[in-house]
């Protein structure tokens, strides 16, 4: 096995971690909610009243938080990301993940980082299947070319 070190952030990716437990444990102490995009975007098909403002508001703040970050970070110590897929593989993958979501009732975050937080086996279960599909849909890609 290669490590591409040229790319490997440790600690880019611990800190960003920390950050999203954090964040993640003030939205259920202040909210009384869980931090699971899906639930979030879902919340607002249809729209409650008195529901929705939080919810918009959370949503822009994903949107807008690159081009902070690009405002803030020095140019060199940002890569644009790589993706070795075309257009197509690109929105096959995004509807999957969608169907995936509403089968799992959850997504990634909220499964893996809330719902593993306070013990759930349901997201314990999510978040086994998420990885597990994860590792063979990778070794398929790259290892058998069978796609």
């Amino acid at each position: 096995m290669n490590l591409d070190w040229a790319h490997f952030t440790p600690w880019m990716s611990l800190s960003g971690g920390i950050i999203l437990g954090v964040a993640s444990a003030i939205f259920i102490l202040v909210n009384g909610r869980i931090l699971g995009i899906s639930g979030i975007l879902g919340g607002l098909m249809p729209p409650k009243a008195g529901d929705t403002l939080w919810r918009i508001a959370f949503l822009l703040g994903l949107f807008t938080a690159p081009t902070v970050f690009h405002a803030v970070v020095p140019a060199e110590y940002i890569t644009a990301p790589r993706i070795d897929a075309t257009e197509l593989t690109v929105v096959a993958a995004g509807l999957l993940v969608g169907v995936g979501t509403r089968y799992a009732s959850g997504c990634t975050s909220g499964h893996g980082v809330c719902g593993l937080s306070r013990l759930s086996p349901r997201s314990l279960v999510a978040t086994a299947s998420f990885m597990f599909t994860g590792f063979v849909m990778v070794y398929v890609m790259r290892h058998l070319a069978i796609i």
